[in-house]
This record gives structure tokens, sequence and C-alpha cells, in this order.
């Protein structure tokens, strides 16, 4: 099963790094998180990725030249500078059309999902898509307030909150028939119309998961790899 990876985007919050280079580059530990993402992947066996390129494509081609990954089948597409995610994928299509399913990530998260686990549950589902519905960690903790006494102080504790779009998808090849052909956001029009069509599944995850949005983010994720705990390995 092929894995593509959203690496087009141009990072306009994590700014102090992306006016030099991709996303997808910025470095965690000695390696950019682009690789990270790839080698959580690989360690459950998917070794086909499609990066659809856009926002200073040139560094990711350069890297990946530079550095040969001989355990991987690596398929570098440029989808073009200012396309939208919907219509990034639309452009690979041709490439996705082997095999019934395919799995789509993003190139700034991270996660400790089980990528086998969440096929076997998108392939009971039977729907066209399954997201990983994960919980966002809390960037403040939480007080619960009764008249003017503090009655719980709970720091940082993400369990109670909301879940949201962690990425890590499972895609049937049905999809394209709900992207339209004009530029587009994949999270916006086609999924719609996968909820209306009861054709958008969610696969719970409680476990670790990290994008990287701001340098708040990177430090984060930096501190967790310095000090020998990165949750997503």
């Amino acid at each position: 099963m092929k894995v593509v990876i959203f690496c087009g985007g141009k990072g306009t919050r994590l700014s102090e790094e992306t006016k030099k280079i991709p996303k997808p580059m910025v470095k965690i530990g000695k390696l950019p998180i682009l690789i990270h993402i790839m080698n959580s992947y690989s360690k459950h066996g998917f070794k086909n990725f499609v990066l659809a390129l856009g926002h200073k494509k040139n560094l990711i081609k350069k890297y990946f030249k530079k550095n040969k990954f001989s355990k991987w089948n690596i398929d570098l597409v440029d989808t073009g500078e200012e396309t939208l995610t919907g219509h990034r994928l639309l452009k690979i299509k041709t490439k996705l059309l082997d095999m019934d399913n395919f799995l789509l990530t993003y190139g700034d998260g991270l996660c400790d999902v089980n990528i086998k686990k969440l096929i076997k549950f998108h392939q009971k589902q039977k729907k066209i898509v399954t997201v990983t519905a994960v919980r966002p960690p809390a960037k403040f903790g939480e007080l619960v307030i009764k008249g003017n006494n503090v009655i719980k102080f709970d720091e940082k504790n993400y369990i109670n909150t909301g879940r949201i779009n962690g990425g890590f998808f499972v895609c049937n090849k049905k999809i394209f028939d709900f992207i339209p052909k004009k530029n587009c956001m994949l999270e916006r029009d086609p999924m719609s119309k996968l909820v209306k069509k009861k054709e958008l599944a969610a696969y719970m995850h409680n476990g670790f998961w990290q994008c990287m949005d701001t340098v708040r983010d990177k430090d984060l994720l930096n501190k967790m790899w310095k000090d020998g705990k990165p949750k997503w390995i």
C-alpha cells in the first residue's frame, strides 16, 4: 500500500524556519520531520511513498538526491506552489489507482498510531475514508472554579477535550469521486460530502500525537528527542 505525504504547504505559522526551507525539512534532532514520519510508516512495513511537493520543492528533491534511502521507494511529484490539498491529491491520482486503498498524511505531524490496526479498522468499517481522530495536547492547564474558589487544578490534561483530525488517513480510491477539478482543500468540500454520504469513519487514537505548527511545537518535539523520549517511535 502506498503512503502519500503532503509536502507542499508554505508553513506560514512556522515562518522562522520556513522562510529558508520547506516545513517537512525542519529538523527534529538530526533528521527532518519528514523522515521521522516516513520511519513511522516504515516500521509497520509500508515503504512506498509518494511525496506531493510544492513550496521550495527543490530543497526536498536535493535532500533525497544527496541522502539515499535504499529501503524505501520514493516518488517525488511536483504538485504546484499554490495548490491546495484536494487538488494536490488529484494531481497524483494516476499513481494511486493500482490498489484499492492508500495511506495519506501531512508532512508536519508525528503520531504513534498502529498503522496496521488502522487499516484493519478501515477495512472493517467499509467506508471510503478513515481519519485518525486524536485529542489535541492541551497548551494550558485547566482551572475548574466554583464561586471564587478553584476546585480543580488540572495541569495540561487533554483527556476531556474534543477530538480533531490528526491526519493519518486510509483512503479508498473512490475518494477521487468526491474531489472537484477546481483547486480545493481536501478538508472542506470533499470531506463534507463524505460526511453527508456517511463515508467517513473515525479511528479513535488515544496515544501520542503532535503537530508542528509553531516554533513552540518544534521545540517540544526536539526536547523529546534530546531527552531520549520520542513518543512517536
